[in-house]
């Protein structure tokens, strides 16, 4: 019955996305991120609807690409040009396993391009709501069936996602399922009527139960840098604050003794085996990009051959466990650079976007979805420290987003300078919120 579900809904779909590319993107991004045919159990558990998509979505760019709008040329993206290019570099040059490399830049490099496709599509208020709800459809999915299953059991047992996704394990889901609360908290903020306000409420407790039901130390310091910068972030503060300081501990209380004896394992990680085995491959890292500087061993580097080099204990050879030493790891210290360079810099579009939206009554969604996207990035900076997920999809779309909520922003105030300059007022003195060509 799945099966066939799945099959309807994807022909429905490359209908639509031959009608309107947007619906390609959107397809793209709930094959990728929520992986529904895992749901299934017969022929579409295995079947290749991603590469279905994307070849109907480019189809559709030909049949459509007057409609397409101009690509951003900016600080972001030549960035994530640059690092698209870059990732494809120390594979060819430094690879110990090169006949594995193809299989993992492959998945790499379909996410990044998508990215940069979705930037000529995605162009309107809508299609930024659209995006946002298949976001947290794809991931609210788990965290509210993990966050169920959380309060039922007791934080008995730990929640997983989907096999063979960038969320399988209960570490990344937990991380998937924090980064998608601000994206439900901008859908609220959004909310005309008291129920929807109410379900979001919901849905961002039971996405916060189920990542604490991870037990994945990540999740909890992400958890508790996100509440703060997501109230920080936030309007109508008091409510937020009362549902974080009164919610969110009442969480932690009712946890088993098996997640509070995991968590203080945060203040003794030189006594746990895992964390001793991080900071090794850490160390392996360090010493690989400074050995091949400025260029990294490719996607393979958690090889016994690359620890028995350069790791100080080569008989425990892990993945990087941390976005920042993988990238590192394995594309050398400018591979990081660009890596860390990304996110940095779409930080400071959407703080450009925030102060030119600020004032203005009908762009405060502009400043919400901007504000909750940072508030996101700091749950991958922050949970990320200690996973492998470089190139998760997730922290891309927050930066697709932000680059094309800037570029409206930039559009409407410019319209907004042209029509005062035209009726003979002096425009209004705002902070220019975008830089490079639209």
């Amino acid at each position: 019955m799945r099966d066939l579900l799945m099959l309807g809904l994807f022909a429905a779909l490359i209908y639509k996305t031959l009608k309107d590319p947007l619906w390609g993107v959107l397809g793209w991004v709930w094959m990728g991120v929520m992986n529904p045919h895992r749901l299934a159990y017969g022929f579409a558990h295995d079947a290749p609807w991603s590469m279905l998509i994307a070849l109907t979505l480019f189809l559709s760019l030909l049949i459509h690409r007057d409609k397409l709008v101009k690509f951003p040329v900016n600080a972001v993206t030549i960035l994530l040009g640059i690092w698209i290019v870059w990732i494809g570099v120390s594979p060819l040059l430094f690879s110990f396993y090169p006949d594995k490399e193809m299989h993992f830049w492959s998945r790499a490099f379909k996410v990044l391009l998508m990215v940069l496709v979705s930037l000529l599509v995605v162009q309107r208020r809508r299609d930024l709501d659209w995006l946002v709800l298949v976001l947290v459809v794809s991931i609210g999915y788990y965290g509210i069936k993990g966050g169920v299953f959380t309060v039922l059991s007791g934080g008995s047992a730990r929640v997983w996602g989907p096999e063979g996704s960038f969320i399988e394990d209960n570490n990344s889901l937990a991380l998937a399922t924090i980064m998608t609360v601000p994206l439900i908290r901008y859908l609220q903020l959004q909310s005309t009527r008291r129920w929807q306000h109410h379900l979001a409420t919901a849905a961002m407790l039971l996405c916060m139960a189920s990542a604490v039901g991870s037990q994945s130390r990540g999740a909890f310091l992400a958890i508790v840098m996100m509440s703060f910068f997501m109230w920080l972030k936030s309007r109508n503060k008091l409510p937020l604050a009362l549902v974080v300081l009164v919610a969110l501990p009442l969480i932690f209380v009712f946890m088993p003794d098996s997640w509070t004896d995991r968590m203080e394992t945060i203040k003794t990680y030189d006594q746990d085996a895992s964390a001793m085995g991080r900071i090794n491959a850490w160390q392996m890292a360090w010493r690989l990009a400074t050995d091949l500087f400025p260029f990294g061993g490719g996607f393979t580097v958690a090889g016994a051959a690359v620890f028995a080099k350069y790791a100080p204990d080569p008989s425990i050879p892990l993945t990087a466990h941390s976005i920042y030493f993988q990238a590192m790891g394995e594309h050398g210290f400018l591979g990081l650079a660009l890596f860390v360079g990304i996110f940095a810099m779409t930080w400071r579009m959407a703080s450009a976007t925030i102060r030119a939206s600020k004032a203005e009554l009908d762009l405060q969604w502009a400043r919400d979805l901007s504000a909750m996207c940072q508030v996101g990035l700091i749950g991958y900076a922050t949970g990320g420290a200690f996973l492998s997920l470089v190139y998760f999809d997730l922290p891309y779309y927050l930066v697709l987003i932000v680059v094309v909520v800037n570029r409206i922003v930039a559009s409407e105030m410019a319209q907004r300078k042209k029509a005062a300059i035209a009726a003979g007022q002096a425009p209004r003195d705002v902070h220019s919120p975008y830089w490079g060509s639209a």
